[in-house]
């Protein structure tokens, strides 16, 4: 009654409203059940309008975990992550709560699931090349790890230059490829349900262009400058994700808010092609369309399946 789920896929695709559906049925049946947050850029207070961050009232009532928990200056790593969601999980499966895992940050939501160590870190190593990435930038680092690992590039957008430096160090500190760490059959940490929901790719880039331009009209800009004083732009990780990098250039006058706007929904709708990318190789995920009017029904009976219900 309490085994693992997962609801997983592209950003934009409705992996939220769909874990929210599901908790509740589960409560319908007799049973209980709360939401484990895996998009890493939620994980931080006040990025709420570039992240579509769910507000209070749209989680109706269902218990939702890891919302909130870094400050806007913390870095965010997949293996302080796996650290922190994993005994959440058995805590929850130990009060009877059937613990639904939601995201689409690939590396965070496959530390949870599958059975891996992450490699230990060297800080000297890192820092050299961190001031590397200062000094050259995200897309030449992104060059030097295609040059070492092109396995690992073609998982990595050029964008993010933090996960090309950290991709780099493993290679650099054990002498194998990074994607030696994420096998391509992975070994589950624990029993799961891994339902992915996707749709059309054009009806999914339509949908990501009207995301972005929301999130403008919702006031992203004002909440960039909220995050100001409390560091946003010092930030490794945060002051790097899609959006609010661009709105600190529109910001500083570097670049227009229709350029800012039109860079945002290019790398986002680039970032959901990676996404695929990735989930589409594991096969335990029970995909649905989230076009299909029979999606949530199909999820539900998947879950009856799956919990015994």
């Amino acid at each position: 009654m309490t085994k693992l789920i997962a609801v997983v896929g592209p950003t934009g695709a409705g992996k939220s409203a769909l874990a929210i559906d599901i908790a509740k049925h589960v409560i319908a049946k007799g049973g209980r059940a709360e939401i484990i947050n895996s998009d890493s850029m939620q994980f931080y207070k006040g990025m709420d309008v570039g992240t579509a961050k769910l507000t209070l009232a749209e989680r109706q009532g269902i218990t939702h975990h890891l919302f909130d928990f870094l400050e806007i200056t913390d870095e965010s790593t997949a293996a302080e992550y796996q650290q922190i969601a994993r005994p959440l999980i058995t805590k929850l499966q130990g009060d009877g709560i059937t613990p639904i895992l939601v995201g689409g940050s690939m590396l965070y939501v496959a530390a949870v699931l599958n059975m891996f160590e992450f490699p230990a870190r060297d800080e000297a190593l890192r820092a050299k090349l961190e001031q590397d990435l200062i000094d050259v930038g995200p897309h030449e680092m992104h060059r030097r790890l295609k040059a070492l690992d092109p396995i690992a590039a073609s998982r990595i957008i050029p964008e993010n230059g933090r996960r090309s430096v950290r991709a780099i160090e493993i290679v650099t500190l054990t002498g194998e490829p990074f994607a030696a760490a994420l096998p391509e059959v992975p070994e589950d940490w624990q029993p799961v349900l891994e339902i992915g929901i996707n749709g059309d790719r054009e009806n999914l880039r339509a949908r990501l262009e009207t995301r972005v331009h929301k999130m403008w009209q919702q006031g992203l800009i004002d909440e960039v400058k909220a995050l100001e004083p409390k560091g946003i732009r010092d930030g490794k990780t945060s002051s790097v994700a899609i959006g609010y990098a661009q709105a600190i250039r529109q910001i500083d006058g570097e670049i227009t808010e229709s350029e800012a706007i039109a860079d945002t929904v290019r790398l986002t709708q680039k970032y959901a092609r990676r996404q695929m990318s990735w989930f589409r190789r594991d096969q335990r995920i029970q995909w649905l369309d989230y076009l299909d009017p029979q999606a949530t029904s199909k999820a539900r009976a998947l879950v009856d399946e799956w919990l015994s219900l």
